[in-house]
Formats: C-alpha cells, structure tokens, sequence
C-alpha cells in the first residue's frame, strides 16, 4: 500500500530536483529514468501538475508492513521499483539472519506483471550476494505454488512478486516465512526496520552476478508437484459439467486446466480473449472478478457454448469468482448471475462441512465476511474462529494451535481455502472444490439456488454486500483518513430507520488486534463495518441483513426474503454515503 513512513515532507524545487538526480542515479531501469527526466523538465517549466507528481514521488517511502509493498510503478521512494524491492531483499535478508543465526534459503516467484521478473532476479540476487540460497520459479506462476513450494523445499522464506488484482500501473511484493503463510506483526516491523537500515546506507545492496551459484533456477517439478496435489484433492463423484474459465489475462490458465483436467473434468472452455497473460489486462478495467464488468466477455463465452458454469481466477490465481444461470425470480439480463464471495464461501463450506466428520474441524473466517459460517459450523458440530481480514490472519489459528483441524478458511474478497498444505488464498484448489460440488448439486438435479435456499431454511438468508469508494490522485490516502476518523469522531446514532445500538471501534483492540476499522451493530444481526483497504486507496464497506426464510421448499419465501435483504443493504448504504460525506451513493 502507497503510504509514506512518517508525515509528508516539504521540498523546495532545489530539494526535489536534487533528491530526483540522486534517483536517476541509482535507478537501473531506464523506463524510468526517461520518466523521471520528462516530469522534472515539465515541473522546471512550471506545469503544477508535474511538480505535485514529483513532490509525491519524493514525500516519504513505501511502508513495508505485512501486506509487503504494493503500489503504482515508477522512479521514487513512493513508487514500486527495482531500487525500493532491491532495498527490502536486503531488509528482508537481514531480518532472516538476525534469526535464524544462519543465511537464509527462500524460494522466489513473480506473475506476469511488468517487471515482476525483474523484481524477482534482482531479489535472487541479494540473497546470493548475501550468501544466501535464492531457489527461483522457472515461469511466471500463481501465488499458492509459491506458499505450497516454502513448504515442499524446506525454505526459510518465500517472496512472491505481484499486485494481484490491482490495476496495470501497480506491482507488489509479499513475503511469507518457512510456515508458508504470509508475516504477521511484529516481524513486518523487524523487517521494515532493516530495510530502512539499508536504505539509509550511502552505498546500494550488493548483487551477485546472475549466474552466482547461490542462485538456483528451478526446473518444473515444483509446479507439477502443485498440480498434482491439488488434483488429488478431488474426491470421487459426477464430473458431467460444462465450465467456462478465464484467468483475466493473468498467470492461472495452465495450472488450473490442468488441475480440472486432471481430476475428470475435461469439457473446460476457456475464454480465448483472456486467455494469455498480458500485464496491460486489455479488456478489463480493473483485472478483478469483482469488479462491473469484469466477467462480461466469460458471460458471453457461456451463452455461446451453453455451460453451467463460469470460474475466473484473479491475475495471481489466488482468487476464485463464480458465475452461475440466474434464478427465475432474478432480474438479469444475460440469464447469468454473478455469486458473492460470502454465497460460495456458505457453497463450499457446506461441502466442506457435510464431507467430513469430528469436533476438532476448524473452519475460519473475518469479521467482515458473513456470520453465516458460524451457524454452519455450529450446525455440524466444527469450530470456528474470526479473524481480522487477510489470509495471513486466516490461516493463522491453526497454526497456533494444531489440536485443530483446518479444513475450511474464506473470506468475502473472493479469497478461499480448501486445503490446509497451502497456507494462503488459493483459487484454483478452490475452483476444483466448487467444480465438484455444482457437478453433485448437478447430478441430483438441483443449482446452487437451491442449496443456497436449503442454507437459508435453516439458518435464515444472510444478505451482504460490499462497497467501495475509490479515491485518486496524492491526496487519497489523506481523504481515506479523514472519512474514517469522522466516522470514528461522529458515529451515527441511526442509519436511516434503523438505530444503531453499538459502536465498535477496532483500532482500540478488543479480542481481535487493533486494526483500522469500524463496526455498526444495528441488531438482529444488521451489522456495517468500515475499513480502508490495505492494498489498495479505497475504503470498503460491509452491510449484513439477516432475513427469516419462510414458505415451502421451491415457494416465494427464499426469493421475498433476498428482495427484502437486498432493499435493507440499499437503504442502510444510502444513509451511510452521508454519514460518510461522501459525493455520491454506492456504485460498487
């Protein structure tokens, strides 16, 4: 996330015209440099808009904190580039050896992101210099393989290079330890300390040489292993189904055919359009199957072919969207319906769940994903625990206690895991679990409607939705933080109808660790949670509704009870756009 390590600093134009050489200096990418170069030039000749881009670029660094880095590429100490990764493998390579007394091994993957190889070789190449052993991914590859190849190689760490679902401007760095999850406090603080140690120095990290046998550049065994493992996961049943699937021209494609393949289901249609990894994701607006408009072209590859139904993956694969056939009582108008992330996470818990016996099952969700998973793990007798949002988080209780049993951790951004050995999001073992579980649906002649009404009966029908307000430009994380701290300053009293009769403010703590958020209890378990995103300048918002499921099986009380949840969530986010001050009502 693009925010700076201390407040913004002032600079005159000798001091930003000076801090910009010294960058030109130490940036090897010379993309860059001509980028540098172009908008010093303008801001000299007085274009405003170039002086502020400048004095952004410049205003502090990239925090390092357990999401890693992430942000818009480009020269600067605020942008993601080969000298900031460069500086956090050297941090991150320190850390490693403070603790382990020994350099360290860590394995080393990259998506197809622009630059993403580059960042990757680089960081190999701190970690040889440093006399560490750098283990790197052949090809451009999906994040799980990099949390299940930490594990099967025995590294002290992983790095994985990617912004995910970001836009196309934007890359990333993530970390994970020997566990195969992603860092936790206080270890980003440790890391963050040492990287800021380096680049305090007045002499950049050392590299070694690209053919230094300290790096290791893996064969294809470690990706097979994957695909064969996560095939195996499959469990025996029907496999007669028809499946569109897109990777949003990201690096999922392969593995994942392969995956479903593997496991019998062979009648895949890929959307041709999406098909090949392209870091520009030319036909979509922001490559995340959550985002409008997103799945259009996987919609009409369905319609042509007649399937039942359409998997995406995010560019890093780690992310699962679903598109099934519409209901008859829902209003669409291609006939196909895009499924939440809480309605699979109930699918696939309930398959999860219905699967597998004993009381020390643990399944795990977020305090802003559904309460809906509670009830089912309650229903079947398994353990749940909530957790702030992120897998790091959601892998975590199993790990700190083993008595129990991961079998199913989700939560709403699309993120879900079936399987305890990567410990991460994963979208392709998730996109076999949800294959297996339409074909039984299938095979008994019922959809995921009905299943979802079946849930519903008995737990009553949990709407939810999330919104997010997107803020650009320099000033967007300020304009984040003056909307959660008048939230925090004023708290409503009411939204619209409904009073509100608790206030929890998160970063105070509580049972969880104090994390930047706020939540609106309302009763009958309406609750609103607000947070701002930690990948991304937009603040989210999660609205619930639980409504009582009434009517026999197949009549109208499924359908009225979803109308009635869905008008609930539009007047409560219509009283929150003002509570919040914001310009305009939800719009996604």
């Amino acid at each position: 996330m693009a925010v700076t390590e201390g407040p913004p600093t002032a600079a005159g134009p000798d001091a930003l015209r000076a801090r910009a050489l010294a960058w030109l200096a130490a940036d090897p990418d010379p993309a860059n440099g001509d980028e540098l170069r172009a908008e010093l030039a303008r801001a000299e000749a007085g274009d405003e808009a170039a002086r502020r881009n400048l004095a952004d670029r410049f205003s502090g660094r990239l925090a390092f904190g357990t999401a890693g880095l992430r942000a818009e590429l480009g020269p600067g100490p605020m942008r993601m580039n080969r000298v900031v990764v460069r500086e956090a493998a050297a941090g991150l390579v320190r850390h490693l050896a403070d603790t382990l007394g020994a350099a360290p091994t860590v394995v080393i993957g990259f998506d197809a992101r622009h630059h993403s190889d580059d960042f990757a070789l680089d960081t190999a190449r701190v970690v040889a210099a440093a006399g560490g052993r750098a283990l790197l991914l052949p090809v451009a590859t999906p994040t799980p393989t990099l949390s299940f190849a930490i594990r099967r190689l025995g590294a002290d760490a992983g790095v994985m290079c990617t912004a995910s679902h970001n836009p196309p401007r934007d890359n990333g760095y993530k970390v994970y330890l020997a566990d195969g999850a992603q860092i936790i406090p206080p270890i980003d603080t440790a890391i963050a300390a040492r990287i800021a140690e380096v680049a305090a120095e007045p002499h950049p990290p050392v590299l070694a040489p690209i053919d230094d046998p300290g790096i290791e550049h893996l064969d294809g065994a470690t990706i097979e292993a994957y695909t064969a493992h996560v095939a195996g996961l499959a469990r025996p049943g029907p496999r007669t189904l028809s499946i569109v699937y897109t990777p949003l021209h990201g690096v999922g494609r392969d593995v994942a055919l392969d995956v479903l393949g593997r496991a019998g289901f062979t009648d895949v249609h890929p959307v041709v359009e999406q098909a090949e990894p392209d870091p520009d994701f030319p036909t979509v607006a922001f490559p995340n199957p959550e985002e409008p408009g997103a799945l259009d072209l996987a919609i009409a590859r369905a319609r042509a072919v007649g399937a039942d139904v359409i998997l995406a993956n995010d560019p890093d694969a780690d992310r699962l969207g679903v598109v099934v056939p519409a209901p008859p009582w829902a209003r669409t108008d291609t006939g196909w319906q895009i499924l939440t992330g809480n309605e699979i996470g109930a699918l696939l818990a309930e398959h999860v769940l219905a699967a597998t016996r004993g009381a020390d099952r643990l399944v795990v969700t977020t305090f802003v994903s559904s309460g809906l998973l509670a009830e089912q793990a309650a229903h079947h007798g398994a353990q749940v625990a909530t957790v702030l949002t992120g897998f790091k988080w959601v892998v975590r209780p199993a790990l700190v206690d083993p008595a129990r049993r991961f079998v199913f951790g989700y939560e709403e951004a699309l993120g879900f895991s079936v399987d305890e050995y990567v410990r991460d999001k994963d979208g392709i073992s998730a996109a076999l679990a949800f294959a297996s579980l339409l074909a039984d649906l299938r095979a008994d002649g019922r959809t995921v409607w009905d299943e979802l009404e079946r849930i519903g009966r008995r737990h009553g029908h949990h709407a939810a939705r999330t919104w997010s307000v997107r803020f650009t430009g320099p000033g967007a994380h300020a304009e984040m933080a003056a909307a959660m701290r008048r939230l925090r300053e004023r708290p409503p009293r009411a939204l619209g109808a409904a009073p509100v009769v608790e206030v929890v403010d998160m970063a105070v703590g509580g049972s969880l660790p104090p994390t930047d958020a706020v939540v609106l209890h309302l009763g009958a378990g309406t609750r609103v949670a607000v947070r701002p995103s930690g990948t991304e300048p937009k603040v989210k918002v999660y609205v619930e509704v639980v409504v009582p499921v009434a009517g026999a099986p197949g009549g109208p009380g499924y359908a009225d009870a979803r109308l009635a949840g869905a008008a609930s969530i539009e007047q409560l986010l219509a009283a929150l756009t003002e509570v919040l001050h914001l310009a305009s009502g939800p719009v996604a």
